[in-house]
């Protein structure tokens, strides 16, 4: 397995739209890691094959782990109709963090039995929506390569620096209206 590490990069520099995982570091007072865009064929496997697809996350790692994920809620932030959250997905009710998960959910599109299930913050956003039955898509905007830092590291319970992978997400309602925009890291497996 090729090990990557966190010198220099020849990429240049690029303007990416990490709403609102950015919003979410700034609340903190904290500034942003390493963040560069990468092609989906970049990624090795097996974040390619988890974070490259039109799906959702909660269902695309469930799968994966053949386990029931659980969410922990530990950042929000209620702005008129939005809400915004920071959660990680992880295996069991103490298990190992699959996910971090910088989330703005639009309540006002969402019938009232899902906004009060969001708000209750006990399940992913993904089942909820399947749970309701709600038609959703989930259309990848952009894939990347993230410096880990002590916040990341803490809230994937990774030591160390390293490379992560993940992608910027919307999804978006049967009528193509944004349902949730979303920045989803993943650590390594």
């Amino acid at each position: 397995m090729k090990t990557e590490t966190l010198a220099g990069t020849s990429r240049p520099p690029a303007v990416l739209d990490l709403y609102p995982l950015d919003e979410l570091y700034s609340l903190r007072g904290q500034a942003l890691p390493a963040i560069e865009p990468v092609q989906a064929a970049e990624m090795p496997e097996p974040s390619r094959s988890l974070l490259a697809h039109e799906s959702d996350m909660t269902s695309t790692l469930e799968s994966f782990y053949g386990e029931k994920l659980r969410l922990a809620v530990f950042g929000r932030r209620m702005a008129g109709n939005e809400y915004l959250r920071e959660v990680v997905l992880r295996l069991g009710p103490h298990g190992r963090s699959v996910e971090y998960g910088a989330i703005r959910i639009i309540l006002d599109i969402l019938p009232e039995g899902v906004r009060r299930e969001i708000l209750r913050e006990q399940q992913p956003l993904g089942r909820i929506l399947a749970q309701w039955g709600m038609a959703f898509s989930s259309q990848p905007r952009a894939y990347l390569r993230i410096a880990s830092d002590d916040f990341l590291n803490r809230t994937l319970d990774l030591g160390g620096r390293r490379w992560l992978y993940g992608r910027r997400n919307a999804l978006m309602d049967g009528w193509e209206r944004p349902l949730a925009e979303i920045v989803e890291i993943l650590p390594p497996s």
